[in-house]
């Protein structure tokens, strides 16, 4: 798969996914409580994530995709931890 197909495939799957977010969690992107919005943007992210694993996996069968989706998932310290506040999304 050329670069540029992974990067397509990247861009529909997050316009996609976050559309459907966006109309569903709209109340919570634009909360007046930053911790709300905060995890709302955090799932946003996720969603993004998701899409660049999908679009760049898609040469594995389900289960991988699932692994690699789910391993980084797994890495990340759960909400609320001490270091939650300084962590960065790449």
């Amino acid at each position: 798969m050329a670069k540029d197909d992974t990067i397509e495939n990247r861009v529909y799957l997050f316009d996609s996914l976050a559309s459907s977010y966006v109309s569903a969690a709209s109340e919570l992107l634009s909360s007046e409580d930053e911790k709300v919005r905060a995890r709302a943007m955090r799932a946003l992210a996720d969603l993004a994530y998701v899409s660049c694993v999908v679009a760049d996996t898609g040469h594995l069968p389900p289960e991988q995709v699932r692994q690699r989706v789910l391993g980084a998932l797994a890495s990340e310290p759960p909400e609320g931890d001490a270091g939650d506040k300084s962590r960065k999304r790449k």
